[in-house]
């Protein structure tokens, strides 16, 4: 009986996993959009359309694998409207690597980009490298993505600037919790 019903409560204990990003994308995104709502009401309102799609595609019950590709794009549309709050300060760079074909977002290996990663996977770890790297910063940074395949194994490396301390809150470590459980529930990982 305990065997038949674990599928069942992992898949429930995902679905919450993925539920538990949601509010916090969210809430950033929104004061993003707040930012520039009267000074650029075009780009706003751009925003909050592209805002909106993100959120049809986060509404997904997001239990099945996705191509890469998709978590990319899915965040540059975090980067977009992170860039409505912090402007030029954020510069995110991207470095895709496929068994030594290298490019970025736009000259991607195609191969790569199909690649099948568990949803809302890559955004959280973007989402915190501009909290801790580029948020409490007073000068522009750089985050940098680096994704490489080297045969059946996908690497994804999320680097941004070091802050003061003294000058930022500490984070409760959230995000990388619930992308590790995820990745256990995912592929059944122990």
């Amino acid at each position: 009986p305990t065997r038949r019903s674990s599928p069942a409560v992992a898949e429930a204990r995902l679905l919450a996993l993925t539920a538990r990003i949601r509010p916090h994308f969210f809430f950033n995104s929104l004061n993003g959009v707040l930012g520039v709502i009267r000074s650029e009401p075009r780009r706003a309102e751009r925003a909050l359309e592209e805002l909106a799609d993100l959120f049809r595609a986060f509404m997904q019950e997001n239990r099945d694998l996705v191509a890469l590709g998709e978590e990319v794009a899915l965040c540059e549309r975090y980067v977009d409207l992170e860039r409505l709050r912090l402007g030029d300060r954020l510069e995110v760079r991207w470095e895709l690597d496929d068994d030594g074909a290298v490019g970025g977002v736009a000259d991607a290996p195609p191969a790569l980009m199909r690649a099948r990663v568990p949803p809302l996977m890559l955004q959280p770890l973007l989402e915190n490298a501009v909290y801790h790297g580029i948020e409490p910063a007073t000068e522009a940074g750089e985050v940098l993505v680096r994704i490489a395949r080297r045969g059946g194994e996908l690497r994804i490396e999320v680097n941004n600037p070091v802050c003061d301390v003294s000058r930022h809150q500490a984070g409760n470590r959230m995000a990388l919790d619930n992308i590790r459980e995820r990745l256990m529930l995912f592929f059944d990982l122990e």
